[in-house]
């Protein structure tokens, strides 16, 4: 372990935020804030969190080359809405494992973008983390069977997306300058979430005991966003990153399981199989973890 780079610890620390995030956005969901409310308020958060890095950046704006960080800005808006519908449609020990699944994505894109290989070791944990995954959504609930799917369908759909958002911030960030290529980016978010606020039931905002687990959700989350794109923008190493973020499948099964009946989530309803098959399956997503991290 002493050999692991000390900006390691970053997206440690957000696979914690990240899990903490979602369960409070699915607190605040349970009481009545819609998904698209959540992704409005996230994304205004993410925005105003990063506008500070603006004024750190010395260097000139390369305008010629501004669609990058706006393409970059409509994965990430289109990530979060992924990930935001996956939760709605399932539970947090569901979604965070397959959500891991992204160090899967980055792995095959960067061979595929940057041209680096998959060693055998490397394709052991991609099995691993499958394996993972199948766990994970198991149920013994009848007429899940269709929300578990649109869950595994949503949230596999936001792990490749972000992995595409994760690999295009190493390769662009550092002719860009940080300090201007992040904010574009995160703002480039907010306005499309613009786009969400006719869909919004404005009565919502009144509802006692939403606003306070929203905007808890949407600050841990962005700043899960906010360890997790600095440590790729200033060091790359999106493989490991991502390797050591994938642990916040880990986190969701255990926090889901330990918070669901403080916080009335659906795992308090789960049998003792369905709780082991997401805990066996949680291990193999962190024991896929391990092993990549080896190589």
């Amino acid at each position: 372990m002493s050999d692991i780079p000390i900006h390691l610890l970053l997206p440690l620390l957000a696979s914690i935020l990240f899990t903490l995030g979602l369960i409070a956005t699915k607190r605040a969901g349970s009481r009545g804030a819609s998904t698209w409310m959540i992704i409005f308020v996230g994304n205004t958060a993410s925005a105003t969190l990063f506008t500070g890095f603006w004024f750190t950046e010395s260097r000139s704006v390369p305008w010629s080359l501004i669609w990058q960080p706006l393409l970059v800005g409509v994965l990430y808006i289109l990530g979060i809405s992924l990930t935001y519908m996956a939760l709605d449609r399932g539970d947090v020990s569901v979604a965070t494992p397959i959500l891991s699944s992204k160090l899967v994505w980055v792995a095959i894109l960067l061979t595929v973008i940057a041209g680096e290989r998959l060693s055998a070791t490397r394709w052991s944990a991609v099995l691993m983390a499958m394996l993972g995954i199948i766990m994970v959504q198991q149920t013994d609930r009848r007429g899940e069977h269709r929300r578990l799917v649109l869950t595994i369908v949503f949230a596999l759909s936001a792990a490749s997306t972000f992995a595409m958002f994760d690999v295009l911030v190493q390769e662009w960030a550092e002719s860009w300058g940080s300090g201007h290529f992040l904010p574009i980016i995160f703002w480039t978010g907010w306005v499309l979430s613009l786009a969400l606020l006719p869909k919004i039931d404005h009565s919502a905002w009144k509802r006692p005991g939403l606003l306070l687990p929203l905007w808890i959700g949407a600050f841990l989350v962005s700043l899960q966003a906010m360890c997790l794109v600095c440590t790729l923008a200033y060091f790359g190493d999106a493989t490991r990153v991502n390797i050591v973020y994938a642990l916040r499948g880990l986190w969701g099964v255990l926090f889901a399981f330990a918070l669901a009946r403080r916080f009335d989530m659906q795992e308090r309803h789960a049998s003792s199989r369905t709780l082991t098959c997401r805990i066996i399956g949680a291990i193999l997503l962190t024991g896929a973890v391990v092993l990549a991290l080896r190589n």
